[in-house]
């Protein structure tokens, strides 16, 4: 038992401090990618350990939400990796905490205050950001909730430990026209919610702000929060995907040290891999006019209504 729960606060750090070193593989492949230095793959921490460092300047009209927007989005982040599949494929003793609905709930939870927050200072770029957000919430969110309906019908189980057995013990399963459509409708999923569609833009213009203009306003530890909980997301949206989706193998079958050490160098092997492939879908794809943002929106519902369909037949 008592080495049950020091996995489970593994997995927690795990995501906790593997995030911020994902972000930095992906910003730095990038920019050599397109021929730039670009930073090193630490330089993420380094940011952090300098905005938990500066001072705290806070508007005058902001409110209550202003401040607990970061705090609410970074325990979010800590809460789902306790539900999902990181280092084991087995349950751990908190994982009953949730179903696979249940995290994505706790997500979109931590979604919804960082939106608030753009719009409690009622600076103009912060309602931008939260209103654009908002516009692909109202495909995402759908879209997300029916891939995660469709692997519960696929496995007949609402635990991503479930389906992460039959996957991987099942080719059938793993091989069938449900499971090949939901891992293309989370793929695109994927470009939009780690801010990888190709109207997202990590230069800050007008015209590409979504989630930058949300957070234009902060500054310290909370802009600190807020980056790191973002990070924390990518990681976990990766996991799902890899863990839950993919490649549900490679994690630790038995608990022991030697096995999730083993699993943690998969895990980095998996996301370098899954980091590269992100790099290449950002590099080579053109960029599309914000209000084109339904297009891949779109396809991705369509591929996740075809995945229910297919299991039904």
């Amino acid at each position: 038992m008592v080495g049950d729960i020091v996995l489970q606060c593994g997995q927690v750090l795990t995501v906790m401090f593997l995030a911020p070193l994902l972000h930095g593989f992906i910003t730095t492949v990038e920019e050599r990618v397109q021929r730039g230095q670009g930073p090193s793959i630490f330089q993420p921490y380094r940011d952090l350990w300098k905005l938990f460092n500066k001072s705290l300047l806070v508007p005058e009209s902001a409110t209550w939400v202003f401040f607990w927007a970061p705090v609410v989005a970074f325990t979010a982040m800590l809460i789902v990796p306790m539900l999902i599949p990181v280092l084991t494929n087995f349950p751990l003793p908190l994982s009953d905490m949730g179903d696979i609905l249940g995290g994505g709930l706790i997500l979109t939870l931590g979604s919804f205050f960082i939106l608030l927050a753009g719009l409690d200072t009622g600076q103009p770029f912060g309602g931008l950001g939260s209103s654009r957000a908002v516009m692909l919430g109202i495909l995402a969110e759908p879209t997300l909730i029916l891939v995660f309906v469709g692997i519960t019908f696929l496995d007949h189980s609402m635990l991503p430990f479930v389906a992460n057995h039959l996957l991987a013990k099942n080719p059938v399963a793993y091989w069938s026209p449900a499971h090949i459509f939901l891992i293309l409708a989370f793929f695109i999923l994927l470009t939009v919610e780690t801010d990888r569609l190709p109207i997202h833009s990590t230069i800050p213009y007008e015209i590409y702000m979504i989630d930058e203009a949300r957070i234009l306003e902060y500054s310290g530890p909370l802009l600190a929060l807020l980056k790191w909980a973002s990070w924390m997301k990518q990681f976990i949206f990766y996991t799902i995907f890899l863990n839950v989706f993919l490649f549900p193998w490679g994690l630790s079958t038995t608990g022991s040290f030697p096995s999730v050490l083993l699993a943690l160098l998969i895990i980095l092997a998996k996301y370098g891999v899954i980091g590269l492939l992100m790099v290449g879908v950002d590099t080579m794809q053109s960029r599309l006019r914000f209000y084109r943002y339904q297009e891949p929106l779109a396809l991705s519902f369509l591929f996740a209504v075809l995945a229910i369909v297919a299991d039904q037949l």
